[in-house]
């Protein structure tokens, strides 16, 4: 038995979960129009997905993998007292960023940049891939496995690097600028966030 790697068993768990939440949402098997009798059924909560571009993404994270958004893909940091770059420029007047460290956040968030989004090109084109191979109707275990898990490493990948703008984010800026953007954030209300 091959071994499952842990960024894919993530995506594999968050795939589930997302699939559970769309099947509580969907309320198959019921129906709000009795008078249709049981014949009528309500349509998936996935009508409408068939004409996306890339059936597994909408447009907006189409949109986010190929301007290098977070996606989210940050909150253990972003949560926890690790500021990232985009919005720490946002804040930088608040903040009351010094020149130096106006010129090296934007550093850091240039190469983010230029770190992920070819990753989210890279994952783009992997779904648009198994998307294919399913509309041609050529997918085989062995390619699924294989497409899923090139997809999962380099989801693995990409939430890595937005992590690790976050992390070098720390050493740019003071503890009291770190505590006033969790303040600035709503993530707390003016006591300071211990790292």
């Amino acid at each position: 038995m091959k071994a499952v790697s842990p960024s894919a068993l993530a995506v594999a768990l968050a795939i589930l979960a997302s699939h559970a939440v769309a099947a509580q949402d969907c309320n198959c098997g019921t129906s709000h129009n009795h008078s249709q009798g049981a014949a009528a059924s309500p349509a998936s909560p996935y009508a409408g997905m068939q004409r996306r571009a890339v059936k597994a993404l909408s447009e907006q994270q189409i949109a986010d993998l190929r301007a290098g958004r977070g996606m989210g893909l940050s909150l253990p940091a972003e949560l926890n007292g690790y500021p990232g770059p985009v919005h720490v420029l946002e804040l930088a007047n608040a903040l009351q960023l010094s020149d130096d460290q106006r010129v090296r956040t934007k550093a850091l968030f240039e190469a983010m940049k230029a770190e992920t989004i070819p990753i989210g090109e890279r994952i783009l084109s992997e779904e648009t891939a198994v998307d294919r191979l399913f509309a041609a109707k050529q997918v085989t275990r062995a390619a699924l496995e294989e497409a899923v898990s090139r997809i999962a490493f380099a989801q693995g990948e990409l939430r890595a690097a937005h992590l690790r703008y976050h992390l070098s984010m720390t050493d740019l800026l003071s503890p009291e600028q770190i505590a006033r953007y969790a303040e600035l954030r709503g993530y707390t209300t003016g006591e300071h966030h211990q790292r």
